[in-house]
């Protein structure tokens, strides 16, 4: 199945039984999410999320074998440091609620055929205990599923409680003789400027 949620798409599978537990980072105060089947059938859910003027969102999604990664290194941190936030070292909730720090939420289910998926920052910029900037940067791995073809993503962001802005990418990736070479795309998000509260 797709859950739809203000234009970010990511693909999940449902439990034998019918049941699907997923965490959501909302994109919207009145959110709604719909979840569309292959069959043509769907269902849709509404909430609202009164603590979304608190936080920065920024997500990259894309479909298939991409390579993509979202990385945020929150005041300056250094690479593989606590400060960076990726899918192999995604902070935590309980850090947000306190105006820590961030925290990466990855979406989607690899293991189906073309499937969709996105990955979530998410920053409390509304209670950030400390201020300083957060360096934001998409990365892609040259692997043997995107070698030598063209990846298209597109990155979401909404801050400050203001409108989602949406921006799409095409990217042609390098030849297969490179696998496990990364393409820093710097420019492709703005990095964040926190104000301390």
């Amino acid at each position: 199945m797709t859950i739809h949620h203000q234009g970010m798409m990511f693909t999940e599978v449902i439990q034998p039984d019918g049941s699907l537990s997923v965490t959501v980072p909302a994109l919207a105060e009145q959110a709604v999410f719909i979840a569309s089947f292959a069959s043509g059938e769907g269902t849709l859910a509404s909430t609202d999320v009164s603590s979304l003027p608190f936080y920065d969102r920024v997500v990259v999604q894309w479909k298939g074998e991409a390579g993509l990664q979202l990385h945020a290194r929150e005041f300056d941190a250094g690479y593989f440091t606590d400060g960076h936030i990726w899918a192999a070292h995604a902070g935590n909730l309980t850090a947000a609620a306190k105006g820590e720090g961030g925290f990466l939420t990855r979406m989607g289910r690899a293991d189906t055929p073309e499937a969709l998926a996105a990955e979530v920052y998410s920053f409390p910029a509304g209670t950030a205990k400390r201020g300083g900037e957060i360096l934001l940067s998409v990365e892609a791995e040259v692997t043997a599923g995107n070698c030598e073809t063209q990846v298209e993503a597109q990155t979401l962001e909404i801050r400050d409680g203001g409108d989602l802005r949406t921006r799409d990418l095409t990217l042609q990736m390098p030849s297969c003789e490179v696998l496990g070479d990364f393409l820093v795309l710097k420019n492709l998000v703005e990095d964040m400027t926190i104000a301390a509260r």
